[in-house]
Parts: structure tokens; sequence; C-alpha cells
């Protein structure tokens, strides 16, 4: 039962017949986003716009066309900052990757990339403390992330299918993009250097990616290798990029975030 008037009810169902998402209507009128899915639902109901639920299909189980680019940045996210769960009362397991609120144009990346890698479901968000979760819900989770498994990525072996490395090797730079905007960045380090007996001050960029993962690490260096770009290991989990010719190799095709 929902105890909004009349007016705020018109209101909402104007805006999501312009397309309007539930959630950022939610929002705007200060409503729960499951009332506005129930109004939604009701509404379409009573103009047929509901002939009976449609189930989504799989790209690996129904042989589905799969956009491989969106793909492969979506597994470098996943990798990074996401995770698969199985929330409890839930029919279907929810892919969940956490965006910093620090980055939105990332945060609406990803979202992008949900949309296209499972066209048939929707995309939400959930407000945390100072980070957003985008998430979906899907049954087939698992047949296109098979590194989903008890524990942390950390504390378990993560190797790629083959029909994933295949992907990742047709789009390396999608996939170095998922993983930085996941857990690298882009910074400007400096150090001093003596010239003509002055000392003076260095800066230059580099790209860290961190991770504590070593087959993850594994991953990234490996698809780095692959398209030229020269990197070290900085420490026991931070892999750096500070070659000159590389950084702007990355800067070209990743890019800080934003």
């Amino acid at each position: 039962m929902d105890f909004h008037c009349a007016e705020v009810r018109q209101k909402a169902l104007t805006l999501l017949r312009d397309g309007v998402r539930n959630a950022d209507v939610a929002r705007q009128l200060n409503v729960p986003a499951g009332t506005i899915g129930k109004w939604l639902h009701v509404d379409r109901t009573k103009r047929g716009e509901c002939p009976g639920r449609q189930v989504p299909k799989c790209p690996r189980c129904d042989d589905q066309p799969l956009d491989e680019v969106a793909y492969a940045y979506l597994l470098g996210l996943y990798l990074g900052d996401g995770y698969i769960v199985q929330w409890s009362g839930h029919r279907s397991p929810s892919l969940v990757i956490t965006c910093d609120d620090s980055w939105p144009g990332l945060m609406d990346e990803c979202e992008r990339a949900m949309c296209a890698v499972f066209p048939s479901n929707s995309v939400c968000r959930a407000r945390k403390v100072g980070c957003h979760d985008v998430k979906l819900s899907s049954n087939h989770l698992r047949c296109l992330f098979p590194q989903h498994g008890p524990g942390k990525k950390h504390e378990r072996q993560i190797t790629l299918e083959p029909w994933q490395q295949r992907i990742v090797g047709t789009n390396p730079w999608a996939f170095i993009r998922g993983l930085v905007h996941s857990d690298g960045c882009r910074l400007t380090n400096w150090t001093t250097r003596v010239i003509a007996g002055d000392k003076k001050r260095y800066e230059y960029p580099r790209y860290f990616f961190t991770n504590l993962s070593a087959d993850i690490r594994q991953l990234y260096t490996d698809t780095l290798d692959a398209v030229g770009v020269d990197w070290r290991q900085a420490n026991s989990r931070n892999i750096s990029v500070a070659r000159r010719a590389s950084v702007a190799l990355m800067d070209t095709h990743v890019g800080p975030k934003y």
C-alpha cells in the first residue's frame, strides 16, 4: 500500500512514459524505487504492454550475440571491484560493481557496459557512503563470469576460460581499461635532479594497478605485453607503467578516471 497522492503518481507515470529511468524518477519525486516500479507495472498492464514475462537469453547457453568490447571492459571491472551475490529471497543472483562517487563518468560507463552485455535486464544503482553499487540480476551471471566462487577473489585461483581469453585477445584495450578503471589510477610522480648545479623538481605521469590477486595481476601484465606496454612490478601488489612511450599509449586507450 502506498500513501502518495494521485498528482505525484501521475507525474511519475508521465516521466516513466517519457523514458526516464525508475531510479531517477524515484530520486526526483522522493518516492521509493519499489513503489515507482509497481506504478509502472500496473500502468503498462492497463495499457496492454505486458504480454507475459520474457526470459532473457544467454550468449553462452542460447548462442545469442554478445557485445564483446563491452564484455571485455565489464570483465575487467568485475575482476577489480565486482562480485556476484545471491541475496536471501531473490530468485536470481546479482552482479554488483562498486563505483566511487568521485568518478561519475566511470559509473555511467559501467552501466552502459552492463546494458550492452545484458540488454534484456534492468540495471540500477544503490547509493552507499561515498559510492554507488551498479547492479543487475540474471540467472546467467555464472555463465558469463565463471570466475565466481566462494571466498575472496585473491584467495582462489582466477583463470580465464578459452572463450574469454579469445575475447580479451581481440579486445585487449577494453579489458585493460576495465581493470584500470576498477583497481588502477593515473597519477603524477615527482623527483629532483641537479641540472647545472641547481636542484630542480621533475614531474612525470605513471599508471598504477593494485590488486591482491597474483592471478589478476598476471592477466593485466600479460595483456599489457600483448599491446606493447612496458611495465614493472613496483611491489608485491602494484604494477607500474612509467616509461614515456608506454604512458602515452595508455593515455590514448585508457586515460585518467573521470
